[in-house]
Protein backbone atom coordinates (compact mmCIF):
# COMPACT_ATOMS: atom_id res chain seq x y z
CA UNK A 1 0.00 0.00 0.00
CA UNK A 2 1.28 3.95 -0.90
CA UNK A 3 0.74 6.73 1.26
CA UNK A 4 1.60 9.84 0.06
CA UNK A 5 2.64 11.05 3.37
CA UNK A 6 3.93 9.53 6.38
CA UNK A 7 1.81 10.11 9.93
CA UNK A 8 3.64 9.56 13.09
CA UNK A 9 2.09 8.72 16.73
CA UNK A 10 3.09 12.39 17.38
CA UNK A 11 0.73 13.66 14.39
CA UNK A 12 -2.27 11.61 16.21
CA UNK A 13 -1.04 11.86 19.82
CA UNK A 14 -2.86 14.22 22.60
CA UNK A 15 -1.16 15.37 25.25
CA UNK A 16 -2.40 15.88 28.45
CA UNK A 17 -0.36 17.74 31.30
CA UNK A 18 -1.51 16.40 35.17
CA UNK A 19 -3.24 19.70 35.72
CA UNK A 20 -5.06 19.00 33.23
CA UNK A 21 -5.49 15.29 33.23
CA UNK A 22 -6.59 16.07 37.27
CA UNK A 23 -9.84 18.04 35.28
CA UNK A 24 -10.91 14.98 32.91
CA UNK A 25 -13.76 13.01 34.74
CA UNK A 26 -13.12 9.24 34.59
CA UNK A 27 -15.44 9.04 31.08
CA UNK A 28 -13.19 11.66 29.49
CA UNK A 29 -10.27 9.23 30.99
CA UNK A 30 -11.46 6.27 29.63
CA UNK A 31 -12.14 7.45 25.96
CA UNK A 32 -8.90 9.23 26.16
CA UNK A 33 -7.14 5.76 26.66
CA UNK A 34 -9.50 4.05 24.37
CA UNK A 35 -8.54 6.42 21.34
CA UNK A 36 -4.73 6.22 21.94
CA UNK A 37 -4.26 2.70 22.34
CA UNK A 38 -6.60 2.48 19.14
CA UNK A 39 -4.62 5.17 16.83
CA UNK A 40 -1.59 3.51 18.12
CA UNK A 41 -3.06 0.21 16.90
CA UNK A 42 -3.87 1.65 13.63
CA UNK A 43 -0.59 2.68 12.71
CA UNK A 44 0.77 -0.15 13.40
CA UNK A 45 -1.02 -1.73 10.52
CA UNK A 46 -0.80 0.43 8.30
CA UNK A 47 1.04 -1.17 5.17
CA UNK A 48 3.41 -3.09 7.65
CA UNK A 49 4.41 0.26 9.07
CA UNK A 50 6.85 -0.79 11.87
CA UNK A 51 7.28 1.72 14.74
CA UNK A 52 8.54 1.53 17.91
CA UNK A 53 5.35 1.70 21.00
CA UNK A 54 5.77 5.03 22.10
CA UNK A 55 6.42 5.37 25.81
CA UNK A 56 3.14 6.47 27.11
CA UNK A 57 0.87 3.40 25.04
CA UNK A 58 2.75 1.58 27.33
CA UNK A 59 1.71 3.51 30.39
CA UNK A 60 -1.62 3.25 29.10
CA UNK A 61 -2.09 -0.57 28.28
CA UNK A 62 -0.83 -1.13 32.41
CA UNK A 63 -3.51 1.04 33.21
CA UNK A 64 -1.54 3.84 34.84
CA UNK A 65 -2.31 7.75 34.00
CA UNK A 66 -0.19 9.37 30.91
CA UNK A 67 0.79 12.30 32.64
CA UNK A 68 3.39 9.97 34.16
CA UNK A 69 6.05 10.39 31.58
CA UNK A 70 6.46 13.76 32.75
CA UNK A 71 8.18 12.30 35.62
CA UNK A 72 10.31 10.03 33.07
CA UNK A 73 10.97 13.37 31.26
CA UNK A 74 12.30 14.90 34.10
CA UNK A 75 15.08 11.79 34.64
CA UNK A 76 16.17 11.84 31.14
CA UNK A 77 14.76 10.13 28.62
CA UNK A 78 16.32 7.18 26.40
CA UNK A 79 17.24 8.37 22.68
CA UNK A 80 14.22 6.64 20.36
CA UNK A 81 11.98 7.38 23.20
CA UNK A 82 10.52 10.50 22.69
CA UNK A 83 7.10 11.17 22.06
Amino acid sequence: MYLPFQVTFSDVAIHFSHEEWGWLDSAQRDLYKDVMVQNYKILVSLAGLSITKPYVITLLEDGKEPWMMEEKLSKGVTPGESW
